[in-house]
């Protein structure tokens, strides 16, 4: 059972560039904090480090928009081409208004522009740059952990986490938009209270609770911390990956 965690910030990382090597990033990192990875400690990774290494950069120059993205930019007041990005990355529109549009993204999260993001990301002459997610979380936390596992001799956790605004409450908090090495989603059901009353529906959001703690130390703006290592979870429940987290549809009654 864990009883008390710690998260420290890996400092000094430089702004990634495609092709860069993130474990080598990490470990870099660890060394200049005076950190060894050991059994159950976990590295949380903003999106953006993962999605700028791995190239996931459009040009909006260099998009077409469809008569859909068109059609969503005339009720919306975005740039068309914006949109045009963001319906290719997603699988329905599910609400919009102006300045807002929230869409199943293609991976399954329902989430506003599809993940797609201007801030924070270099944009060179010329250029107008948007920033995908990466293309699969779940499988590049797995191949981090390999690489992680294999430097440190240990069993270690992978967090990828993302900002995501929520249906019935203000503002923004980070989700694991991928993991590898950790229980995911925990059911709780068929477990007592402390008076013996069996649960029937809790699920505990593992992943997302350790997300949402490390975007404290990450920030939001300028802060430039794109990792954070966590040490002292314990959990004996099975591991599975962030796909759990996501709800299904017929499942969803905000849609």
């Amino acid at each position: 059972m864990t009883k008390r965690m710690v998260y420290t910030a890996l400092v000094g990382i430089p702004l990634v560039q495609p092709g860069d090597d993130v474990a080598a990033l990490i470990c870099k990192a660890l060394e200049e904090q005076g950190l060894v990875l050991i059994d159950g400690d976990i590295v949380v990774l903003a999106q953006k480090l993962v999605s700028k290494a791995q190239d996931r950069y459009v040009d909006l120059n260099d998009v077409e928009p469809s008569d859909e993205a068109r059609k969503y930019a005339d009720l919306t007041g975005k740039d068309a081409r914006y949109l045009e990005t963001v319906l290719s990355e997603s699988k329905e529109v599910v609400r919009y208004r102006k300045d807002l549009i929230i869409v199943e993204h293609r991976l399954g999260y329902v989430m506003a522009n599809a993940g797609i993001d201007e801030s924070n990301i270099e944009h060179e002459e010329g250029t107008h740059r948007v920033l995908l997610l990466p293309a699969d979380p779940d499988g590049t936390c797995s191949q981090l952990k390999a690489d992680l596992d294999a430097k440190y001799g240990a069993d270690v956790g992978i967090v990828i986490n993302d900002s995501f605004g929520r249906a019935w409450r203000n503002g923004v908090v980070g989700v694991a938009l991928g993991s590898a090495g950790l229980p995911s989603l925990q059911s709780k059901i068929g477990h007592p209270d402390l008076f013996g009353r069996e649960m029937r529906v809790t699920e505990i959001a593992i992943a997302d609770e350790i997300a949402a703690a490390a975007s404290l130390i990450m920030g939001q703006t300028d802060e430039a911390i794109p990792a954070v290592h966590v040490r002292g979870f314990r959990s004996g429940a099975t591991r599975n990956p962030a796909l759990a987290l996501i709800r299904q549809k017929e499942r969803d009654l905000f849609r």
